[in-house]
């Protein structure tokens, strides 16, 4: 400083001394020097400048070295004005939710008390509320992070609260009023959640939610994230677990960001360019590991756009770049695209044990290696609602026409239009699981759904050795409760008929022939009920003492709205299986349940259905509403009264020629439609003969199924009392109708 405050008398002196050069001719040695210094002032002014430069880095260096030690590196980032890489605060976590049963929401409440609890501000945010027009842009500059619950509902559509904001990010993300930047500056992460048994559709909400907002140019802070309702395929053994294990990271990445951490690198660049940190920490490795093997269960398509840390860090940025791939990296891109591919269709850990005819099982993976049915959360949920669980895939009910006939107070519609003795019925089912997510479901979808045999499998002699048991355990509970009559508690202990109608597709089960036929040993009659979507099965089943198919809709569109089945095929499969009942000689029955406003008015086309497959009878039972449910929109409007019923059950017989309404039970509001060939001399025969059935069946397995017999092989006589018209309506006159008052909800019957 005392340099430059030389230089500037020096050259003020010089401009003086040229002022006086006109009028003196002479120079004083002072003044030549001066001069001399004058002539040369662009050295000295480097010399300054490169001085003054020594001087200022010097007194830089000393202050930077003076800093407090116990301060943290936080306090010196944010004094750097230079520094790019400024510290990152997070202001708050905003969760935003799209839920259609509830437990999306569930999870976004959980993760924001988590949050909170951390010491964050957190906002849960119902989709449906939210303008992302208006608002989204504004979080890519509030220094919040942006936590996406979304769940996948029918057909890969987004729930119904979040229809717009996905519909609204779809158009964005393709929009160029919008720009490709639109949402730069957003921190955002996607849990997905679906079921993996949804072919095609699995997660599809998740996935395109996070692809979108990508392309607005959103960042990622951690992978994307996938519950699987499907106990089978979930990752952790159930969607709970699975939004656990994501939910962990999730926070841990989050305080990383809010103390300004970045992620390190992992050594291994898709961007193929150097590395300032190669280190790898155990729990990093670890998490790459899962992130890689979860891409590799993704699909083509989200491996080129997959969500890890390298597309973060350098994928990602290129892409914006403009820049493209490099031919070399194309091979190793497609190569990782096949492997992918040929993973997920051989299943990953997809191994599985496919229905075979005569339940010769091909068993293509270890026993150890499947997972179990009933998981301890299923297992908790069903035992609260009265199942006496049998094994890993088998239940056991009680059904509360059984508690009433022990009472003598009538049985079932069974009963009425075929003579079963509800006290000595048991409802039981060899498989929980079930293809179908059926709006008007007695269990609130509880109960675990598939479309194929993925788990380990029980033995059928111990299901039923343990069914018999516990439900004998069950009737031994009302000896001595009053109203219970001797006769019929004694009765109730021997099991004489066996309703494979509890719950889930008891025909799902690899060793269904094999449990039937220990029925029939038993002398238990069967009465299998299935969905109509396992064709084959029905043809490959042995004979039975009646078998059901559920006609729940006669149209494509209205089976989809109603059953809401797993399978693509639905349809062409529902048809194929009214045709492999057609061929059964034994008797068959199309049950059709009437939900009001939902198929009622379908009347043509469910003539045309039971053209096709010719059963023996058709059951009309109006919807049991079985109270509130987040996975249905049911509701007592939808049950038709018993009138209704009955004149639905007149028109459509008025279509039918070969066809008469036989039966009816009025309290389960309920009518049996018979083919004519029941009707003999005039008289109706839907009765079965149970011990002339079982006479035949075992002649049947003996002959090695040479010997067949037909359903009119085993009929006995309907009684008057249960004919369509009587003055009882179908109550059994032997019995006495109890009339409750303040009637509560059963869900019990079957």
């Amino acid at each position: 400083m005392p340099n430059l405050f030389v230089l500037i008398s020096l050259f003020v002196c010089g401009v003086s001394t040229s002022d006086s050069k006109v009028s003196q001719n002479a120079h004083s040695p002072s003044e030549s020097y001066l001069m001399s210094v004058w002539s040369n002032r662009l050295y000295l002014y480097s010399a300054a400048a490169l001085v003054f430069g020594i001087w200022l880095s010097l007194k830089m260096a000393l202050k930077k070295k003076s800093f407090p030690k116990d301060v943290g590196t936080l306090v010196y980032k944010a004094v750097k004005k230079d520094d790019r890489d400024a510290v990152v605060h997070v202001s708050g976590v905003k969760i935003f939710y799209g839920s259609q049963t509830g437990t999306a929401k569930a999870f976004a409440k959980e993760l924001s008390e988590e949050v909170k609890a951390s010491g964050i501000p957190a906002e849960v945010i119902d989709m449906k509320d939210y303008d992302p027009d208006d608002q989204l842009a504004d979080e890519c500059t509030n220094k919040a992070v942006c936590v996406f619950l979304v769940a996948t509902y029918t057909d890969g559509q987004p729930t119904e609260n979040a229809e717009w904001f996905c519909k609204w990010l779809e158009e964005a993300s393709t929009d160029f009023r919008y720009g490709k930047t639109y949402l730069k500056g957003l921190r955002y992460a996607v849990f997905g959640l679906g079921n993996s048994v949804y072919v095609g559709h699995y997660n599809t909400v998740g996935k395109n939610v996070d692809k979108w907002l990508w392309m607005l140019s959103g960042m990622r802070i951690m992978t994307r994230g996938e519950g699987d309702c499907n106990v089978v395929k979930s990752r952790n053994g159930s969607i709970q677990a699975d939004f656990l294990a994501w939910k962990v990271k999730f926070l841990n990445r989050l305080q990383a960001l809010a103390k300004g951490e970045k992620k390190t690198c992992s050594g291994n660049c898709k961007t193929g360019g150097s590395c300032k940190n190669k280190r790898k920490e155990g729990h990093e490795q670890e998490e790459e590991e899962e992130e890689e093997a979860q891409q590799n269960n993704s699909s083509e398509e989200d491996l080129m756009e997959s969500s890890s840390d390298e597309e973060e860090s350098g994928l990602q940025d290129e892409k914006k770049s403009g820049s493209v791939v490099d031919m070399e990296d194309l091979g190793n891109i497609m190569s990782s695209v096949k492997k992918a591919k040929s993973k997920q269709e051989g299943g990953g850990d997809g191994h599985m044990v496919k229905l075979s005819k005569m339940n010769g099982l091909k068993k293509t993976e270890d026993e150890g290696e499947r997972r179990e049915m009933i998981t301890p959360a299923l297992r908790e949920a069903l035992t609260k609602q009265g199942y006496k669980l049998i094994g890993s895939h088998s239940g056991v009910k009680l059904c509360r026409w059984t508690k009433s006939m022990l009472r003598g107070r009538g049985g079932c519609y069974k009963h009425t239009f075929y003579g079963i003795e509800s006290h000595r019925c048991m409802e039981t089912t060899p498989s929980l699981a079930c293809a179908n997510k059926c709006v008007f479901c007695w269990r609130h979808h509880t109960n675990p759904v598939g479309t194929e045999w993925r788990w380990k499998m029980d033995p059928a002699e111990t299901i039923l050795q343990d069914a018999l048991e516990k439900h004998q355990n069950m009737i031994r509970q009302f000896r001595g409760v009053p109203g219970v009559k001797p006769d019929r508690y004694e009765e109730g202990l021997a099991v004489k008929h066996c309703a494979l109608s509890l719950v889930g597709e008891p025909i799902m089960y690899p060793e269904i022939n094999t449990f039937i036929r220990l029925l029939h040993s038993h002398h238990i009659s069967s009465f299998l009920v299935t969905n109509a979507q396992f064709p084959q099965e029905i043809r490959s089943l042995v004979p039975v003492t009646q078998l059901y198919v559920s006609v729940d809709a006669s149209t494509k569109d209205s089976l989809k709205k109603i059953d809401r089945p797993l399978f693509k095929d639905f349809w062409p499969r529902f048809l194929d299986s009214l045709r492999a009942l057609g061929e059964k000689r034994q008797r068959t029955v199309y049950r059709l349940t009437l939900v009001k406003s939902w198929n009622v008015e379908e009347m043509q086309a469910y003539s045309e259905l039971i053209a096709l497959g010719q059963p023996d009878f058709v059951e009309v039972k109006g919807v049991t509403y079985c109270g509130e449910s987040s996975a249905s929109s049911l509701t007592m409007a939808n049950v038709p009264w018993h009138q209704e019923v009955v004149a639905f059950v007149q028109q459509l017989t008025d279509m039918l020629p070969q066809y008469e309404i036989a039966c009816e039970h009025e309290h389960s509001n309920c009518l049996l439609i018979a083919h004519t060939k029941f009707k003999v001399d005039g008289e109706w025969w839907t009765w079965i003969d149970y011990e002339r059935f079982q006479e035949l069946v075992q002649a049947h397995e003996e002959s090695g199924g040479q010997q067949s017999f037909s359903a009119l092989d085993y009929i006995a006589k309907t009684p008057s009392w249960a004919l369509f018209g009587a003055h009882e309506q179908g109550f059994d006159p032997a019995d006495t109708r109890f009339q409750r008052r303040n009637k509560t909800k059963d869900i019990s019957g079957c």
